[in-house]
């Protein structure tokens, strides 16, 4: 695997180091000590399968509290999508910034994303899935989300918003939530976890 870093500390965008021929290729999708080899700890305890009919579908901004917090690799299979993360880390230089990541079948690249983030994205084109290899089982307790659109976070999304869950939809904005969200994501709290 090829790693990409980005300005978030803990992000690596992921290409593939292939291995080409008159068959096609080889490559590497995932490897343990690799990710080990960059400072990331992924111990698999999910894999998930997210399939969206239409383009223009939103999904997030999602989160888990600790300790509840999930290292994620995300890689679009079928179609295309940007994928989105904002750091929720309040100790973070980048605490609110984040960073927009173009995923496709074709490209193939992955995003990995350390725990105390904030993820999403929209679908670039009909049929587009998405398969999440995920740290730590998922805990609904624990969930929690910022606004797609909300003006705070200043996301550049690439296109009109066709389709969202209603849940999605009415996360509150960030002004409503950020005294709570500093502290529950806060390191040195009883119950705060770092996999990075």
């Amino acid at each position: 695997m090829k790693f990409v870093d980005t300005h978030l500390a803990g992000a690596w965008i992921l290409d593939l180091d292939r291995r080409d021929d008159d068959r096609g290729f080889f490559a590497r999708a995932f490897c343990r000590r690799e990710l080990e080899d960059h400072g990331v700890s992924f111990d698999v305890k999910q894999a998930n399968l997210s399939f969206n009919s239409d383009q223009g579908t939103v999904r997030g901004m999602h989160f888990q509290y600790p300790p509840a917090g999930e290292s994620k690799l995300i890689r679009c299979i079928s179609g295309a999508i940007v994928d989105v993360i904002v750091d929720v880390r309040p100790e973070s230089a980048t605490f609110l910034s984040h960073l927009a990541v173009e995923l496709t079948a074709s490209n193939r690249r992955a995003l990995v994303i350390p725990p105390r983030f904030a993820h999403g994205y929209m679908t670039l084109t009909a049929d587009a899935e998405v398969m999440y290899l995920v740290d730590e089982f998922y805990t609904p307790s624990e969930e929690g989300g910022l606004r797609w659109d909300d003006p705070a976070l200043a996301i550049d999304w690439p296109a009109p918003m066709r389709s969202i869950s209603p849940k999605d939809a009415a996360w509150p904005d960030l002004g409503e939530q950020l005294d709570h969200l500093r502290a529950r994501m806060a390191l040195g709290t009883s119950d705060s976890q770092e996999h990075t």
